[in-house]
């Protein structure tokens, strides 16, 4: 503060001080050229009034020796016939100088010259005398700049004087300008004394205190919230930064045998080195989404690690660790049951679908046969492809080994279940169109075929009249290959977007029943992605048709 005081008053008495000087010098320089003038010009007026009346033999050396103007006399044809200063037969012809030139002409000249060499002015006035003659006086002073040179030395000294005297004076002032500053209570910044122009300053700090205050409190407030939540989680909870533990519940602890105070501020493998939990902290840290199962115990948990963002920038993870033990056990439950349930009910089915057609073969009543007969072999129909449906999820869900994997053309799969749905579409009212580019993955191809099948003949039954369908197949810009069915169909809300691949889900119940779907299309599609690697991604709304982008 002292510093920018300083050179900032040093600065401005400078100005002052030269421009001053420069004004001064300037104004007094100007008036004294004024008189100098009017001195030259009397002075040759003097001159030509006792030449003309006395003649030319009073004008000798004493006569010039008594001004400090330098006298000329020059002839009619530019000689020069007297110089008070100079020898006048050594001196050149005068008859072209300006002076001499406007004084024949007018009777009367008055110039100036300036010398840059000598930085000198030179005031010359030229008179004509009676005879024709022309008396010329002369007066050479300092220029200006001349006058201002000579004197800089007392403007150095000046300014040198007031800043000695300036800097004293900043250095006293900024101490007493500093002082109450230094001595303030910030605690209680109202209750300090000092000058009026801090008042507003020490308002502000006595505001910008309360809202600290109140924001700390809500920050304490919200920690209690956090850890009465995540304290008494069932599920544990991890919260790290990109290198050490910040946050680990009671759950965490009692799951990975460890102490907050072992974990905290310490790297994730003090709550422990399983590769399956580093590996999930890692992929979230770059930014993915993670999900791996660990066995723990005798018991199974899930680890769902999600990345932190902060200004678009990961910042840390979130690690959330799931018991599924029981639920992995009811799943195992159902996969049996389903395998159990498709082989006990095919033989009952074949049976149903045998008698449909003796019925239809004309021998029951005939007035009874077609509507009997037709139902019948409706459901039966229908019936065994459920059972088809639940071998297939039972396979997929087995991570069945024995489905062969080899190159497979998708556009080539594409085609053929365009030519095998071509008749539905036609029924339906639908128009389907395939496109696109020759894309060969290492697939299952009878998985790949139900896939894409199960899409398209969604596609096809929750369309609208007149609607279309369209298979599209390419690669995205990282190489991976693309298969989307886009409909025009209902639409599915978003709601249940991220439930119709659940087995049996069915968005319009009384639609599916008509259309005779087994609720089971759809997570065939789900587990045969899971055994491909697969990405499902889903865009629809009600109205506006679904698309359906399988990522392999």
């Amino acid at each position: 503060m002292r510093k920018k005081v300083f050179h900032h008053a040093g600065a401005l008495v400078i100005v002052a001080i030269v421009l001053t000087f420069l004004t001064m010098s300037w104004a007094m320089y100007d008036n004294t050229a004024d008189q100098l003038r009017a001195s030259v010009k009397n002075e040759c007026e003097y001159y030509r009034y006792f030449l003309d009346k006395m003649g030319e033999t009073y004008l000798d050396r004493a006569a010039g020796r008594i001004t400090t103007s330098r006298v000329t006399l020059i002839d009619t044809d530019g000689t020069v016939l007297f110089d008070s200063m100079e020898d006048a037969s050594k001196m050149g012809n005068h008859a072209e100088r300006p002076e001499v030139v406007e004084a024949e002409k007018n009777g009367e000249s008055n110039i100036s010259r300036y010398s840059e060499t000598l930085s000198s002015k030179t005031y010359y006035t030229a008179l004509r005398l009676e005879n024709g003659k022309i008396i010329r006086v002369s007066l050479t002073t300092d220029s200006v700049f001349g006058v201002m040179l000579r004197n800089v030395w007392l403007i150095i000294v000046l300014i040198a004087a007031v800043l000695v005297v300036e800097l004293m004076l900043v250095s006293h002032m900024t101490k007493k300008l500093v002082q109450p500053i230094n001595e303030i209570d910030l605690g209680h910044p109202l209750e300090n004394k000092t000058y009026e122009e801090l008042s507003p300053l020490l308002g502000r700090i006595h505001q910008q205190q309360k809202q600290i205050q109140q924001q700390m409190e809500e920050l304490r407030h919200n920690q209690e919230e956090y850890l009465a939540i995540t304290e008494y989680m069932k599920d544990g909870l991890i919260v790290t930064n990109q290198s050490v533990v910040l946050s680990i519940n009671r759950s965490a602890q009692e799951l990975f045998d460890v102490t907050a105070e072992e974990c905290i501020n310490h790297n994730i493998v003090t709550v422990s080195r399983n590769e399956k939990l580093k590996e999930a902290l890692d992929e979230a840290l770059q930014g993915n989404s993670k999900e791996r199962m660990l066995e723990m115990n005798g018991r199974v948990y899930q680890i769902l690690a999600n990345p932190v963002r902060v200004d678009d920038e990961v910042s840390g993870a979130v690690i959330l660790v799931l018991d599924v033990t029981e639920k992995q056990k009811a799943e195992v439950m159902r996969r049996e049951f389903s395998a159990n349930v498709s082989h006990e009910l095919k033989t009952p089915l074949m049976s149903i679908s045998g008698y449909a057609e003796i019925i239809e073969n004309h021998m029951v009543k005939p007035e009874d046969i077609p509507k009997f007969a037709g139902r019948i072999h409706s459901e039966a129909s229908r019936l065994s492809s459920l059972v088809e449906d639940i071998i297939k999820l039972s396979r997929l869900d087995e991570s069945d080994q024995s489905i062969p994997m080899e190159e497979v053309d998708l556009m080539q799969i594409c085609r053929d279940v365009e030519g095998h749905l071509s008749m539905r579409a036609k029924e339906q009212k639908v128009k389907m169109k395939v496109c696109g580019e020759s894309c060969r993955i290492k697939g299952a191809r009878q998985v790949l075929y139900e896939m894409i099948y199960n899409l398209c003949d969604n596609a096809i039954k929750y369309n609208k009249g007149e609607g279309e369908v369209e298979i599209v197949v390419s690669r995205s810009r990282n190489g991976r290959a693309i298969v989307s069915v886009a409909d025009t169909g209902i639409g599915i809300a978003k709601e249940d977007q991220e439930r119709i691949f659940e087995r049996f889900y069915r968005v319009d119940k009384s639609h599916s029943r008509e259309t005779g779907g087994t609720g089971l299309g759809l997570s065939i599609v789900k587990h045969g992605a899971i055994l491909h690697d697969a990405k499902i991604k889903i865009e629809s709304a009600l109205g506006a048709g679904t698309k359906i982008i399988l990522e392999f």
